[in-house]
């Protein structure tokens, strides 16, 4: 390599490192205010349904209904994540059946891998996971 291509790749893989830091910070840092504000608006509810009047057995059944609403959030996310990965498992063991045909060795059986995690993700959600 001569020199002004080395200077040159060190300078973009430098603008590369900055520019992606600089991303991850902003993205950290929004997610972290989305955070805050969501739990100043959820406390300021809470105060205002305990100011309403009966405030303690209203402010329980908000906290179990959004408690509830979390938990069934977190199941529709491992269903999801459970039938991506066994499709991922299907489709990698169709590609590479088709691609490694004269091989002795059954490399397509690789596939298996994904495709178990996604049966015990879906295993979990419909069988091992608590109840709302």
């Amino acid at each position: 390599m001569d020199f002004p291509q080395s200077v040159s790749i060190f300078g973009f893989l430098s603008v590369s490192a900055v520019a992606m830091f600089s991303f991850i910070a902003v993205v950290v840092w929004s997610q972290e205010r989305r955070r805050e504000r969501e739990a100043y608006y959820r406390s300021e509810t809470l105060k205002k349904i305990a100011e309403a009047g009966a405030g303690g057995t209203s402010a329980v059944e908000f906290l179990r209904e959004e408690q509830s609403i979390a938990t069934r959030r977190r199941k529709e996310g491992l269903k999801l994540a459970g039938l991506i990965t066994s499709a991922v498992g299907l489709a990698l063991m169709v590609f590479i059946g088709a691609v490694d045909r004269g091989s002795s060795e059954p490399a397509y059986l690789v596939g298996i891998i994904p495709l178990f995690i996604g049966a015990a993700l879906l295993a979990y959600v419909y069988v091992m996971a608590p109840k709302e």
